[in-house]
């Protein structure tokens, strides 16, 4: 059996990441697996541990930074979050295709352990878009929303570290461009 891909999804808050995934995501032929990942915070309601995250304690999550068991991790708010490398390699060697959808720290930190990562970077039409599409979801702050665009500024910047970058103008094209990406390095 073929070893499945590793790909990385990533792109700004707001661009569209997860509506361009559950646009081609469902699609049997990529054979993808999504991957989980572990983190410190709380459960929500109805979150199940092992289906959502892998809920652990700040100190398993410690532990398991010492003894390089996550391909990347991040702190953020207080938290920590990461991604379990003997399950990515557990499904990639069941033949799937493993998807994670990560921020550009996470991604930077697994194409140095994993350079064959198949990248992919999904862009806004324009940083105007992009504030429309942070500001409509009226969910947060201005002070958030402003931290959100200007760390999406400086997240633009790193496109070039990806193999593939693509724009968010038309959800159906965005996701049949990421589909055909990855067809093309399934062969």
């Amino acid at each position: 059996m073929k070893k499945g891909l590793l790909i990385v999804f990533s792109g700004p808050s707001g661009v569209g990441k997860g509506t361009v995934r559950a646009a081609f995501e469902k699609n049997e032929a990529l054979k993808l697996a999504y991957s989980i990942s572990m983190t410190t915070r709380e459960p929500r309601q109805g979150e199940r541990d092992g289906v959502e995250y892998f809920f652990v304690t700040k100190e398993r999550f410690k532990e398991a930074i010492e003894n390089g068991e996550l391909l990347e991790w991040t702190e953020f708010v207080g938290n920590y979050y990461g991604t379990p490398a003997a399950y990515v390699e557990k499904l990639r060697n069941e033949g799937k295709n493993v998807l994670l959808e990560i921020e550009v720290d996470g991604a930077a930190q697994i194409r140095k352990k994993v350079p064959e990562a198949l990248t992919i970077f999904l862009i806004p039409p324009s940083m105007e878009e992009l504030e429309r599409r942070i500001r409509g979801r009226r969910s947060e702050p201005e002070e958030i929303v402003q931290q959100r665009l200007s760390k999406a500024e400086k997240e633009m910047k790193l496109i070039s570290d990806y193999k593939y970058v693509v724009c968010n103008d038309n959800v159906a094209l965005a996701a049949k461009i990421v589909t055909a990406i990855i067809e093309a390095h399934m062969e």
